[in-house]
């Protein structure tokens, strides 16, 4: 996935100190700890997302599996990452307590009997909120078997740990995109060589060549360059 899919997350409303005010605040700061360093060692965005949906089974108590989704206004829905198919296929349609996930960061259903769309099978639900903004909104679902899994204890620490697993992917979107960005100056010094040497101009003049045929071809400059490059190559 690239990095142009997974937009900047907000965790400004989460509270990390409420670790303090945890039972087991040590052992929980430290799994938190270890979470993150989980997160953050993932190389790509997606891989954090797939990290962060097998944590979450992990560290909230009762949760048997979770997926994450992400929704726009008048649009088809995306299952992001899930930890089986089940989730996958509860994430398709739209369950009708996400849309309380725009103005709130978590949303338990103690039991959903299917009526929120995600089927028999998964009965409790804990819904936090990775980003929100007017149009786009990215949630981290835990699910269980059983009614009433999820208490006020889960909530609290799956604020916490949907924080954590926001700032990782803040953390790998921006990388991922500084690779990009260095890759594609590289791309771009390539074919302007190439037109220099075939063409037999200056920098300045080539790399205005190729600015000139991007916008004629209405063709991104990057691209444009990789094609330049690959014909080389080849």
């Amino acid at each position: 996935m690239a990095a142009s899919d997974f937009p900047v997350y907000d965790f400004s409303a989460y509270d990390v100190s409420e670790a303090t005010r945890s039972p087991g605040g040590l052992d929980l700061a430290e799994a938190l700890t270890a979470a993150a360093r989980e997160l953050h060692g993932s190389p790509t965005p997606g891989a954090t997302l797939d990290t962060a949906v097998r944590l979450a089974v992990r560290l909230l108590p009762g949760a048997e599996h979770a997926g994450v989704c992400e929704l726009e206004r008048g649009e088809a829905r995306r299952a992001l990452a899930w930890t089986d198919d089940l989730v996958r296929d509860a994430e398709v349609p739209e369950p009708p307590h996400w849309e309380r996930l725009w103005t709130s960061p978590v949303v338990r259903v103690a039991d959903s009997g299917g009526a929120d769309g995600e089927g028999q099978e998964l009965r409790s639900v804990l819904s936090m909120r990775l980003r929100a903004d007017k149009r786009r909104l990215t949630v981290l679902t835990a699910y269980s078997r059983e009614p009433g899994a999820f208490d006020e204890t889960a909530a609290r620490l799956g604020r916490l740990f949907t924080a954590h697993v926001s700032l990782a992917l803040n953390s790998v979107t921006v990388r991922e995109q500084l690779t990009e960005a260095m890759h594609t100056r590289d791309l771009i010094g390539q074919a302007t060589g190439i037109l220099m040497e075939r063409l037999e101009i200056d920098a300045q003049a080539a790399f205005d060549s190729l600015v000139r045929a991007s916008q004629r071809e209405n063709v991104k400059l990057r691209d444009l360059a990789r094609r330049i490059v690959g014909a080389t190559e080849n």
